[in-house]
Protein backbone atom coordinates (compact mmCIF):
# COMPACT_ATOMS: atom_id res chain seq x y z
CA UNK A 1 0.00 0.00 0.00
CA UNK A 2 1.52 3.00 -1.49
CA UNK A 3 1.57 6.30 0.99
CA UNK A 4 4.08 8.34 -0.79
CA UNK A 5 3.03 11.71 -2.32
CA UNK A 6 6.42 11.75 -4.29
CA UNK A 7 4.68 13.60 -8.03
CA UNK A 8 8.12 11.17 -9.75
CA UNK A 9 5.43 8.12 -9.17
CA UNK A 10 2.25 7.82 -11.23
CA UNK A 11 -0.73 8.30 -9.10
CA UNK A 12 -2.50 5.38 -7.62
CA UNK A 13 -5.80 5.35 -9.92
CA UNK A 14 -9.51 5.42 -8.55
CA UNK A 15 -12.96 5.70 -10.21
CA UNK A 16 -16.58 5.86 -9.79
CA UNK A 17 -18.23 3.56 -12.03
CA UNK A 18 -21.62 3.74 -12.47
CA UNK A 19 -25.04 4.45 -14.77
CA UNK A 20 -25.33 7.53 -15.18
CA UNK A 21 -22.52 8.67 -13.63
CA UNK A 22 -21.71 12.44 -14.74
CA UNK A 23 -23.27 14.22 -11.78
CA UNK A 24 -21.05 12.17 -9.28
CA UNK A 25 -19.07 14.43 -6.53
CA UNK A 26 -17.18 11.77 -5.46
CA UNK A 27 -14.09 12.95 -7.40
CA UNK A 28 -14.26 16.28 -5.99
CA UNK A 29 -14.66 14.44 -2.34
CA UNK A 30 -11.37 12.04 -3.20
CA UNK A 31 -9.35 14.49 -4.67
CA UNK A 32 -10.23 16.70 -1.16
CA UNK A 33 -9.25 13.76 0.94
CA UNK A 34 -6.06 12.67 -1.12
CA UNK A 35 -4.87 16.63 -0.50
CA UNK A 36 -5.44 16.33 3.43
CA UNK A 37 -3.51 13.19 4.00
CA UNK A 38 -0.91 13.44 1.56
CA UNK A 39 -2.09 10.75 -0.78
CA UNK A 40 -0.81 10.42 -4.17
CA UNK A 41 -3.88 9.52 -6.01
CA UNK A 42 -6.49 10.17 -9.08
CA UNK A 43 -9.93 9.81 -9.09
CA UNK A 44 -12.11 9.69 -12.40
CA UNK A 45 -15.70 8.70 -13.56
CA UNK A 46 -16.24 6.19 -15.82
CA UNK A 47 -19.56 5.44 -17.09
CA UNK A 48 -20.01 1.63 -17.04
CA UNK A 49 -22.74 0.42 -20.04
CA UNK A 50 -25.49 -0.98 -18.90
CA UNK A 51 -25.05 -4.60 -20.35
CA UNK A 52 -21.32 -4.58 -19.73
CA UNK A 53 -20.13 -3.96 -16.39
CA UNK A 54 -18.00 -6.33 -15.77
CA UNK A 55 -15.36 -5.94 -18.95
CA UNK A 56 -15.33 -2.64 -17.88
CA UNK A 57 -14.07 -3.07 -14.33
CA UNK A 58 -11.73 -5.15 -15.45
CA UNK A 59 -9.93 -3.15 -18.32
CA UNK A 60 -9.98 -0.60 -15.39
CA UNK A 61 -8.26 -2.69 -13.36
CA UNK A 62 -5.96 -4.74 -16.06
CA UNK A 63 -4.63 -0.81 -16.56
CA UNK A 64 -3.02 -0.79 -12.97
CA UNK A 65 -5.94 0.59 -11.23
CA UNK A 66 -6.21 0.12 -6.90
CA UNK A 67 -9.77 0.36 -7.18
CA UNK A 68 -13.17 1.97 -7.73
CA UNK A 69 -16.53 2.55 -6.28
CA UNK A 70 -20.05 1.55 -7.60
CA UNK A 71 -23.02 3.19 -7.74
CA UNK A 72 -26.48 2.25 -9.52
CA UNK A 73 -26.77 0.23 -10.46
CA UNK A 74 -24.27 -2.29 -10.19
CA UNK A 75 -23.84 -3.02 -7.25
CA UNK A 76 -25.05 -6.41 -6.76
CA UNK A 77 -23.24 -7.75 -9.78
CA UNK A 78 -20.02 -6.01 -8.37
CA UNK A 79 -20.31 -7.94 -5.39
CA UNK A 80 -20.58 -11.25 -7.58
CA UNK A 81 -17.26 -10.51 -9.37
CA UNK A 82 -15.46 -10.59 -6.92
CA UNK A 83 -13.79 -13.76 -5.10
CA UNK A 84 -12.93 -11.62 -1.47
CA UNK A 85 -15.71 -9.61 0.17
CA UNK A 86 -15.53 -8.31 3.80
CA UNK A 87 -18.53 -9.36 6.59
CA UNK A 88 -20.45 -6.53 5.73
CA UNK A 89 -20.49 -6.59 1.91
CA UNK A 90 -21.17 -10.52 2.20
CA UNK A 91 -24.21 -9.70 4.50
CA UNK A 92 -25.09 -7.10 2.16
CA UNK A 93 -25.08 -9.23 -1.15
CA UNK A 94 -23.92 -5.47 -2.80
CA UNK A 95 -20.68 -3.70 -3.04
CA UNK A 96 -20.32 -0.23 -3.48
CA UNK A 97 -15.87 -0.39 -3.00
CA UNK A 98 -13.81 -2.62 -4.74
CA UNK A 99 -10.09 -2.80 -4.44
CA UNK A 100 -7.66 -4.30 -6.26
CA UNK A 101 -4.09 -5.88 -4.83
CA UNK A 102 -2.19 -8.64 -4.86
CA UNK A 103 -4.50 -11.43 -3.62
CA UNK A 104 -7.02 -10.29 -6.02
CA UNK A 105 -10.29 -8.28 -5.61
CA UNK A 106 -11.92 -7.82 -2.58
CA UNK A 107 -15.78 -6.04 -2.44
CA UNK A 108 -16.55 -3.94 0.16
CA UNK A 109 -19.95 -1.47 1.37
CA UNK A 110 -19.58 1.54 3.16
CA UNK A 111 -22.50 2.80 2.46
CA UNK A 112 -24.39 1.55 5.18
CA UNK A 113 -21.57 2.56 7.97
CA UNK A 114 -21.74 6.10 6.01
CA UNK A 115 -25.47 6.48 6.62
CA UNK A 116 -24.87 5.60 9.83
CA UNK A 117 -22.37 8.09 10.81
CA UNK A 118 -24.10 10.96 8.54
CA UNK A 119 -27.51 10.60 10.41
CA UNK A 120 -25.47 9.92 14.34
CA UNK A 121 -23.03 12.28 14.10
CA UNK A 122 -23.70 14.92 11.70
CA UNK A 123 -27.45 15.18 11.69
CA UNK A 124 -27.00 14.89 15.66
CA UNK A 125 -30.08 11.98 15.65
CA UNK A 126 -29.89 8.77 17.84
CA UNK A 127 -31.12 5.54 16.18
CA UNK A 128 -30.70 3.03 19.30
CA UNK A 129 -35.09 2.35 20.64
CA UNK A 130 -36.02 4.46 17.66
CA UNK A 131 -38.63 3.15 14.92
CA UNK A 132 -36.86 2.95 11.42
CA UNK A 133 -38.79 2.72 8.23
CA UNK A 134 -36.65 2.23 4.54
CA UNK A 135 -38.23 1.97 1.60
CA UNK A 136 -36.37 0.14 -1.15
CA UNK A 137 -34.61 -3.04 -1.36
CA UNK A 138 -32.41 -3.02 -4.39
CA UNK A 139 -28.52 -2.42 -3.88
CA UNK A 140 -28.92 0.75 -2.00
CA UNK A 141 -31.49 -0.36 1.03
CA UNK A 142 -29.35 -4.23 0.91
CA UNK A 143 -25.65 -1.96 1.75
CA UNK A 144 -27.41 -0.06 4.57
CA UNK A 145 -29.84 -2.51 6.14
CA UNK A 146 -27.04 -4.30 8.64
CA UNK A 147 -25.34 -1.44 9.59
CA UNK A 148 -28.97 0.22 10.85
CA UNK A 149 -29.95 -3.03 12.57
CA UNK A 150 -26.61 -2.50 14.48
CA UNK A 151 -27.68 0.57 16.21
CA UNK A 152 -30.19 -1.54 17.60
CA UNK A 153 -33.38 0.39 16.85
CA UNK A 154 -36.47 -0.95 18.58
CA UNK A 155 -38.52 -1.47 15.30
CA UNK A 156 -37.25 -1.45 11.76
CA UNK A 157 -39.86 -1.69 8.83
CA UNK A 158 -38.49 -2.80 4.85
CA UNK A 159 -41.02 -1.48 2.77
CA UNK A 160 -40.88 -1.64 -1.37
CA UNK A 161 -43.01 -1.97 -4.10
CA UNK A 162 -42.39 -5.82 -4.87
CA UNK A 163 -42.71 -7.29 -1.48
CA UNK A 164 -40.90 -10.38 -2.24
CA UNK A 165 -37.84 -8.49 -2.98
CA UNK A 166 -37.75 -7.15 0.75
CA UNK A 167 -39.39 -10.37 2.44
CA UNK A 168 -35.95 -12.24 0.70
CA UNK A 169 -33.81 -8.82 2.53
CA UNK A 170 -35.29 -9.48 5.46
CA UNK A 171 -34.70 -13.29 5.81
CA UNK A 172 -31.10 -12.45 4.71
CA UNK A 173 -30.84 -9.71 8.13
CA UNK A 174 -33.05 -12.10 10.51
CA UNK A 175 -30.09 -13.26 12.62
CA UNK A 176 -28.47 -9.65 12.99
CA UNK A 177 -32.26 -8.17 13.77
CA UNK A 178 -32.79 -11.38 16.56
CA UNK A 179 -28.90 -10.39 18.08
CA UNK A 180 -29.57 -7.10 18.28
CA UNK A 181 -33.31 -7.45 19.46
CA UNK A 182 -34.61 -5.37 16.55
CA UNK A 183 -37.88 -6.21 14.91
CA UNK A 184 -37.32 -6.31 11.94
CA UNK A 185 -40.38 -7.18 9.18
CA UNK A 186 -41.11 -6.78 5.58
CA UNK A 187 -43.90 -4.71 4.40
CA UNK A 188 -45.57 -3.26 1.12
CA UNK A 189 -45.28 0.73 0.39
CA UNK A 190 -49.06 0.65 1.30
CA UNK A 191 -49.12 -1.06 4.72
CA UNK A 192 -45.45 -0.34 6.26
CA UNK A 193 -47.30 1.64 9.43
CA UNK A 194 -47.09 4.88 10.66
CA UNK A 195 -45.46 7.35 13.14
CA UNK A 196 -42.00 6.23 12.34
CA UNK A 197 -38.60 8.48 14.03
CA UNK A 198 -36.80 8.10 11.43
CA UNK A 199 -37.83 7.54 7.59
CA UNK A 200 -34.95 6.52 4.75
CA UNK A 201 -35.99 6.89 0.97
CA UNK A 202 -33.17 4.06 -0.58
CA UNK A 203 -35.08 3.80 -3.94
CA UNK A 204 -34.49 5.48 -7.31
CA UNK A 205 -38.14 7.11 -7.44
CA UNK A 206 -36.13 10.32 -6.82
CA UNK A 207 -33.81 9.93 -9.94
CA UNK A 208 -37.28 9.31 -11.86
CA UNK A 209 -39.26 11.92 -11.06
CA UNK A 210 -41.78 9.34 -9.56
CA UNK A 211 -43.36 11.04 -6.96
CA UNK A 212 -42.87 10.13 -2.88
CA UNK A 213 -43.40 5.98 -2.48
CA UNK A 214 -45.22 6.60 0.86
CA UNK A 215 -48.19 8.41 2.62
CA UNK A 216 -47.28 10.88 5.25
CA UNK A 217 -48.80 9.43 7.84
CA UNK A 218 -45.41 7.21 8.11
CA UNK A 219 -43.87 10.58 9.46
CA UNK A 220 -44.19 11.13 13.20
CA UNK A 221 -43.84 14.72 14.48
CA UNK A 222 -40.59 15.92 13.92
CA UNK A 223 -39.24 12.60 12.75
CA UNK A 224 -36.01 12.79 10.34
CA UNK A 225 -36.86 11.58 6.73
CA UNK A 226 -33.54 11.08 4.53
CA UNK A 227 -33.86 10.80 0.66
CA UNK A 228 -30.57 8.93 -0.53
CA UNK A 229 -30.15 11.15 -3.42
CA UNK A 230 -28.77 14.50 -2.91
CA UNK A 231 -28.93 17.78 -4.98
CA UNK A 232 -32.39 18.80 -7.54
CA UNK A 233 -32.96 14.25 -7.63
CA UNK A 234 -33.80 14.83 -3.76
CA UNK A 235 -35.66 18.02 -3.64
CA UNK A 236 -39.15 16.80 -3.84
CA UNK A 237 -38.57 14.31 -1.45
CA UNK A 238 -37.51 16.75 0.91
CA UNK A 239 -40.04 19.18 0.07
CA UNK A 240 -42.86 16.48 1.25
CA UNK A 241 -41.24 15.93 4.65
CA UNK A 242 -40.57 19.60 5.51
CA UNK A 243 -44.46 20.23 4.66
CA UNK A 244 -45.56 17.65 7.10
CA UNK A 245 -43.74 18.25 9.66
CA UNK A 246 -40.65 16.27 9.41
CA UNK A 247 -37.10 17.21 9.50
CA UNK A 248 -35.90 16.66 5.30
CA UNK A 249 -32.26 15.68 4.96
CA UNK A 250 -30.59 14.73 1.63
CA UNK A 251 -27.85 12.32 0.93
CA UNK A 252 -25.10 14.44 1.12
CA UNK A 253 -23.50 13.57 4.48
CA UNK A 254 -24.00 9.67 3.50
CA UNK A 255 -21.96 10.04 0.27
CA UNK A 256 -19.26 12.06 2.10
CA UNK A 257 -19.23 9.63 5.00
CA UNK A 258 -19.15 6.09 3.08
CA UNK A 259 -16.13 7.78 1.03
CA UNK A 260 -14.23 8.14 3.76
CA UNK A 261 -14.69 4.57 4.38
CA UNK A 262 -13.93 3.47 1.08
CA UNK A 263 -10.52 6.15 1.75
CA UNK A 264 -9.72 4.17 4.32
CA UNK A 265 -10.32 0.59 2.64
CA UNK A 266 -7.98 1.60 -0.29
CA UNK A 267 -5.19 3.95 1.60
CA UNK A 268 -5.28 2.70 5.22
CA UNK A 269 -6.48 5.76 6.74
CA UNK A 270 -9.89 7.75 7.06
CA UNK A 271 -10.01 11.48 6.72
CA UNK A 272 -11.61 14.00 8.36
CA UNK A 273 -15.24 14.35 6.82
CA UNK A 274 -16.29 17.97 8.30
CA UNK A 275 -14.46 20.46 5.87
CA UNK A 276 -15.05 18.50 3.08
CA UNK A 277 -19.52 17.94 4.01
CA UNK A 278 -19.10 22.04 3.98
CA UNK A 279 -17.51 22.95 1.55
CA UNK A 280 -19.61 20.11 -0.79
CA UNK A 281 -22.73 21.67 0.70
CA UNK A 282 -22.18 24.68 -0.49
CA UNK A 283 -21.46 24.47 -3.96
CA UNK A 284 -24.50 22.22 -3.85
CA UNK A 285 -26.70 24.84 -2.36
CA UNK A 286 -25.09 27.19 -5.03
CA UNK A 287 -25.87 25.09 -8.28
CA UNK A 288 -29.12 24.96 -6.80
CA UNK A 289 -29.85 28.64 -7.02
Amino acid sequence: MTTSSSSTLAPDRYAVMGHPVAHSRSPAIHAAFAQATGQHLTYERVLAPLDDFASTVRTFAAAGARGCNVTVPFKFEAFALCPRATARATLAGAANTLRFDAEGWLADNTDGAGLVRDITHNAGVPLAGRRVLLIGAGGAAAGVLGPLLETAPAELVLANRTLAKAETLVASHAALATHHAVTLRASTLEECGAGFDVVINGTASSLGGQGIPVGAEVLAPGALALDMMYGPAARPFLDWAQAHGAQGRDGLGMLVEQAAEAFAVWRGMRPDTAAVLQALRADVDQAAH
